[in-house]
């Protein structure tokens, strides 16, 4: 991998990790279109811990009141968000230890699976965006707030959309902010722990990777150089599409982001009829 070609992927990761248009979906894109080997997951999960420090820094305040909460060791609203963040990361880890080697293989299937993925966040999204408009009209003619705050069993379910969202072109912000709209959560909740939910896993898997050996240029096909300015281009454009999409959910303009995907889904299909 060229270093251009590792700004380029960096650049695509961060701004399509937040934006729900499915970043590893687009990953293997791009990678298709340079002809790079899209077998290895080390750049992959170097780019999506790059767009992980983003999401710290973006929310860093509401991270240090949580943490702040939970450390005085008592049950009061920071520890409940803390608890219902933990509750939703049980099934993606169920899929992390048990299902891995699955995990790993279809990271390398071909444009026809991310198309077909696309199409189904395409279709996630509409219904995301159509149930939580229906659900503020008619809250508006019953005087009511729209929406509520992130549940238990709410946390549980945007969890096992989470756990679905590791195909590639299943987007995972896209699954998991159409999965709580649809559920009822308000617009501005739904976004700050979609974001939020992501963390450990993702910083988790690079943990993992770090102390087994396996994060390395070398096992990644790419110089250090190529690797470092892909994990920073990652960063920079993560950030910046962090800040963007919290507007973009709380005014539920998604349907725009559908239409994308199922553009982005015709050329994965046409893309692969003439390789």
């Amino acid at each position: 991998m060229e270093w251009f070609q590792a700004v380029v992927l960096g650049l695509i990761q961060g701004l399509t990790e937040f934006l729900p248009v499915s970043s590893s979906g687009h990953l293997t894109i791009f990678k298709a279109i340079f002809g790079i080997d899209a077998d290895n997951l080390s750049f992959e999960v170097a780019v999506h811990a790059a767009t992980v420090l983003s999401t710290i820094v973006a929310f860093r305040k509401e991270i240090w009141d949580i943490i702040g909460g939970v450390l005085k060791f008592k049950y009061n609203p920071q520890t409940e968000y803390f608890l219902k963040i933990c509750v939703s990361m049980i099934p993606v880890f169920i899929v992390g230890v048990f299902f891995k080697d699955f995990v790993t293989d279809i990271f390398g299937s071909g444009l026809i699976i991310v198309g077909s993925m696309l199409v189904l966040t395409a279709v996630l999204l509409t219904l995301g965006e159509t149930l939580s408009n229906r659900q503020a009209r008619r809250a508006a003619v019953g005087g009511r707030e729209p929406g509520r705050e992130v549940g238990w069993w709410d946390a549980l379910i945007i969890g096992i959309a989470q756990a679905f969202a590791v195909m590639p072109g299943l987007s995972r912000s896209g699954t998991t902010i159409s999965t709580g709209l649809m559920l009822g959560v308000k617009k501005s909740s739904m976004a700050q722990f979609s974001f939020l939910m992501v963390l450990i896993p993702i910083l988790g898997e690079a943990f993992l990777q770090l102390v087994g050996g396996d994060f390395s240029a070398s096992s990644s096909g790419i110089s250090a150089f190529s690797l470092i300015l892909g994990t920073l281009t990652a960063f920079i454009s993560g950030y910046i599409a962090c800040r963007w999409m919290i507007r973009i959910v709380q005014k539920a303009r998604l349907r725009w982001f559908a239409l994308y995907c199922l553009v982005a889904a015709a050329f994965c299909f046409i893309f692969e009829s003439l390789a």
